[in-house]
């Protein structure tokens, strides 16, 4: 089984590939997302930090997405969640070390940067990646994709997921926000992952990673 992630403000929608099969769940947290055995899972979320927030992975990746680099975060840093609770405070603590800020997208990605982090580091014997499903999108159409919040990109993303074996999307779209409140971003983006999951294609960097002071590989996969 091969298990693509993406949060959401109510926990992480879970999307499987098995054989033929294709199937979406929604999990209260991490821990209940990667229950059940699996070969392989694919999360979006920064999967290994530095101190200052730089990482090669990111610099790559927004190359690959030009010219639309900022839909990658860039910046999660362990101390800034471990050591705030407040944004401000935690971006003058980056400014006084002479860091980058963390933009407030990437604040409040911190519960969900965190909770994956502490699962990743007590189960390194489990293969968990990290994907950008912009990247998945990318190789799948050849070409950048107009933004996921136009109809435009929905529709576009959608089709190209059709195209992949996801046939009951539309249906997945309908339910999804109505019964767990997921929106229909988030739900292509997990098919998205979910396909790097199984297949594997590339990475930035390629080859064998760099790692972060705690072993975890820094490494986007599509």
């Amino acid at each position: 089984m091969f298990l693509g992630l993406d949060g959401f403000r109510n926990g992480w929608v879970v999307v499987s590939i098995g054989g033929d099969q294709r199937a979406i769940s929604f999990a209260a947290d991490i821990v209940s997302a990667l229950a059940a055995p699996f070969v392989r899972a694919a999360i979006d979320i920064p999967i290994g930090m530095t101190d200052d927030g730089e990482r090669a992975c990111d610099t790559l990746a927004r190359e690959k997405l030009a010219p639309h680099r900022s839909r990658v975060f860039t910046g999660a840093r362990r101390w800034l969640w471990e050591e705030f609770a407040d944004p401000d405070r935690a971006n003058a603590a980056a400014s006084a070390r002479g860091q980058k800020r963390a933009s407030r997208q990437l604040w409040h990605l911190g519960r969900k940067i965190m909770e994956v982090d502490t699962f990743v580091r007590a189960h390194h014997d489990l293969d968990i990646r990290e994907v950008h499903p912009e990247l998945v999108f990318l190789r799948l159409n050849g070409a950048p994709l107009p933004s996921k919040k136009t109809e435009q990109g929905v529709r576009l993303r959608r089709d190209l997921l059709i195209t992949a074996g996801f046939v009951e999307i539309d249906t997945w779209l309908r339910r999804s926000r109505m019964k767990t409140g997921a929106k229909p971003d988030d739900v292509l983006d997990a098919c998205a992952v979910a396909l790097a999951a199984r297949d594997c294609a590339g990475s930035v960097p390629d080859g064998e990673p760099p790692r972060d002071a705690h072993g975890v590989a820094m490494q986007i996969w599509f």
